[in-house]
């Protein structure tokens, strides 16, 4: 029974951390964003997020944002700079040619730095990718 169930993998899809500039606050932070880079969209999304440490939790924060376009991106939420120094886990899921997919994506501590940054994918900008 188990080997008839399909479990598929997510591909070119990502979660990013971007550097950049806060109007409202009139500073730079860290904002994390859910990009599609698959030709089909993306389906009943709902990524879920936390950060923990040795002894350090933060609350479980849960986005629903129903379609994502292919080729397009969406803002998750903005990263304080106090979990910077924890691991920040994303979990994502969504639906796709009538499947669901999920992936987890992972930034170590202190990953998310300027010293980390690179291309990220239909974005065009630099940032820092989760593993």
């Amino acid at each position: 029974m188990r080997k008839d169930i399909e479990i598929p993998i997510a591909e070119e899809v990502y979660v990013a951390a971007i550097y950049e500039w806060d109007e409202k606050h009139l500073s730079r932070s860290w904002n994390v964003y859910l990009i599609n880079n698959r030709d089909e969209n993306m389906e009943a999304t709902i990524v879920v997020s936390k950060g923990y440490g040795d002894d350090i939790k933060t609350s479980t924060m849960r986005h629903g944002f129903g379609t994502i376009e292919s080729k397009s991106f969406i803002k998750v939420e903005l990263l304080q700079e106090e979990v910077l120094k924890l691991k920040n886990e994303f979990f994502l899921t969504f639906f796709a040619d009538g499947k669901l997919f999920e992936k987890k994506f992972l930034f170590d501590e202190h990953q998310i730095s300027e010293k980390n940054l690179v291309k990220t994918p239909v974005m065009d900008v630099e940032g820092v990718l989760a593993e």
